[in-house]
């Protein structure tokens, strides 16, 4: 009964998912669903990337979290639309709750939405929201293993994003162990090395992400 239950829920997520993919291709905008386990560093990645893109285009962002909202201040200061999302313990956002902070929100065409998902490595990757993109971040001190732990999350990013080499000195990070990792659950996904500190590597990252916008 709980595995037919589990099936219902993502078929009737994958409906709603399916209706945003159509109409956010309608309309041109281009959503990156950001997922990583916590303190990562997915909301200073974001705000890195307003300033570099948010000349460029329109930017929105969906903050996802367990509760507060001291994420979604922080994007309020830059002057970009945010809306805050509590889940009250639930562990991931669902496609039919991003219909309605999109509409919400009131996003333009041609805009750029992100998604601060929940913070884990596990139940987010499951649950499709519409996304053009799925980004999944891992940071130098949470270790090289991650994706060998959380499979499906590696499995079905389209970036992965690994944050803070500005502590890789200080830290026994094998780099080459976390992208044999990557590359063997997933040939495709494109792989930056950034620092929000320093700021190596957001340029390229931006770059890309503007290069492959609708």
């Amino acid at each position: 009964m709980k595995i037919m239950m589990m099936k219902n829920v993502l078929s009737a997520n994958q409906e709603i998912a399916d209706k945003n993919r159509a109409e956010f291709k309608r309309k041109k905008i281009t959503v990156l669903n950001i997922m990583a386990s916590p303190g990562s560093g997915k909301t200073s990645v974001i705000i890195n990337l307003i300033k570099l893109l948010g000349d460029k285009f329109p930017i929105y962002v969906i903050e996802g979290d367990i509760a507060s909202s001291i994420d979604s201040e922080k994007i309020e200061e830059l002057g970009i639309p945010v809306i805050q999302i509590n889940t009250g313990g639930g562990c991931h956002l669902d496609a039919n709750v991003i219909r309605t902070a999109v509409s919400n929100l009131g996003v333009k065409e041609s805009a750029i939405v992100f998604i601060e998902n929940v913070g884990n490595l596990i139940c987010p990757s499951e649950f499709d929201l519409g996304e053009d993109f799925k980004i999944v971040i891992a940071s130098v001190p949470e270790g090289d293993d991650k994706p060998y732990k959380y499979i499906s999350m590696f499995e079905k990013a389209d970036i992965v994003i690994l944050n803070k080499i500005d502590l890789m000195p200080y830290i026994n990070f094998k780099k080459v162990n976390f992208v044999k990792g990557i590359r063997a659950l997933n040939k495709k996904a494109q792989i930056f090395e950034i620092s929000c500190t320093t700021g190596e590597g957001l340029p390229e990252l931006s770059e890309w992400i503007s290069m492959n916008i609708e």
